[in-house]
């Protein structure tokens, strides 16, 4: 069952209760990278394993994505400014336990390449909180899969 969850701004990525933050160096440069993240939503799914469906909303102001294993989730964009960041709020999702999701995908020059910092922010009941942190061994790897995939889509 879908529910509403507490709308965030920005800001919430520093401040979330749990805050899970990965990084990864890329051979591509931002501006593909960018592009790939924002621009192509329904790219994810060839790059993101996880990701089974992901397409724009409201003129692209908004998202919605689906997961292995059922998970749902229908976004706002927070912020898309070219070669630098990319954030979005979860507004509904059928994830237990929920109140507030926010990620962040921030983009800097690494030598000719990029630096990719994903920022995945939560708050939620005590055990959904619980099982954030100890599903970030999961989503780590899946991020390192994810940025080996997009930088070999991008640079190919």
């Amino acid at each position: 069952m879908a529910h509403r969850l507490r709308p965030v701004g920005t800001g919430f990525v520093g401040s979330a209760p749990v805050r899970l933050v990965f990084e990864r160096d890329l051979a591509a440069a931002p501006d593909p990278v960018f592009r790939a993240l924002a621009e192509d939503v329904p790219g994810w799914t060839a790059w993101f394993g996880a990701v089974t469906l992901a397409r724009p909303t409201d003129g692209g102001a908004g998202r919605e994505i689906r997961l292995r294993g059922g998970l749902r989730f229908r976004e706002t964009v927070l912020a898309a400014e070219p070669a630098e960041v990319y954030a979005y709020r979860v507004d509904v999702t059928n994830a237990p336990g929920a109140h507030a999701l926010a990620e962040e995908w921030r983009l800097a020059p690494a030598g000719t390449g990029t630096r990719v910092r994903w920022t995945f922010a939560a708050d939620g009941t005590a055990p959904f909180r619980v099982a954030l942190k100890a599903a970030r061994p999961g989503l780590a790897r899946a991020f390192r899969d994810a940025m080996t995939a997009l930088d070999r889509r991008v640079t190919a």
